[in-house]
Order: structure tokens, then sequence, then C-alpha cells
């Protein structure tokens, strides 16, 4: 259940939805990332105005495990040709996501990467 739905979230998100976080974020939501805000309201409108609200993402796998769900995903925002290799860590709790942290690498020239980052 938890897998089902971070994968409806992001597919959701992804294709531009980004109202469907409201209801699945607690009102109490704990983001662990530097500088970014935590509590549902401040983390959404924080994201709507940062690059990923445009981004294209493009989910690679999804480890789910307990109340933890884990994204890899390749983020391109506009303007970037390689884009970001991301892993975003997705506690739950009573059906709702209440704790956020992620992982965000450069993708590099593929000389530096012969097996792909992906």
């Amino acid at each position: 259940m938890n897998k089902d739905l971070v994968l409806h979230a992001f597919t959701e998100f992804a294709s531009g939805n980004h109202d469907i976080l409201r209801p699945l974020l607690r009102e109490d939501f704990v983001e662990h990332s530097p500088g970014n805000p935590s509590g549902r309201d401040a983390w959404i409108e924080f994201t709507r105005n940062s690059p990923v609200a445009a981004a294209r993402l493009h989910l690679k796998r999804v480890i789910a495990e307990g109340d933890l769900v884990m994204l890899h995903y390749h983020l391109l925002a506009p303007g970037d040709e390689r884009g970001l290799a991301v892993v975003d860590i997705w506690r739950l709790a009573d059906g709702r996501i209440a704790e956020h942290w992620d992982v965000v690498q450069p993708v590099p020239d593929q000389d530096q990467i012969p097996n792909g980052m992906f």
C-alpha cells in the first residue's frame, strides 16, 4: 500500500499535478534536506517554486520496506542536458507521508561512468 501511494504521487507530480501533494502529506511533515522547509504547506509552496516543479522525472527503480519507500530517478530540469540522479526516501505513517530525505548527485559526463548512471 505505501509503495502504491508513493508511486501514484510520483506519477501525478511528474505529469504536472502538484496538487496531489496536499492530501498525501501530513500537516506535521518533516523534511530532512538542508534548506528545505518542514511542514506540509511550507514544503508544498517551496516545491512548487523549485526547479523540480518544471523538470522531467524519469523513474528508474522503487524499493519499499515497511513504512519506507525509496525512489531512484533521473531529474532533468529545463536546459540541463545531463540532469541529476535523485534518491528520495519517504516515511509513511497512517497512510500519509510523514518524512522525507533525499540524496542528489549531478550526472557526470558519460566517459566518467562507463557502466551508466542508472
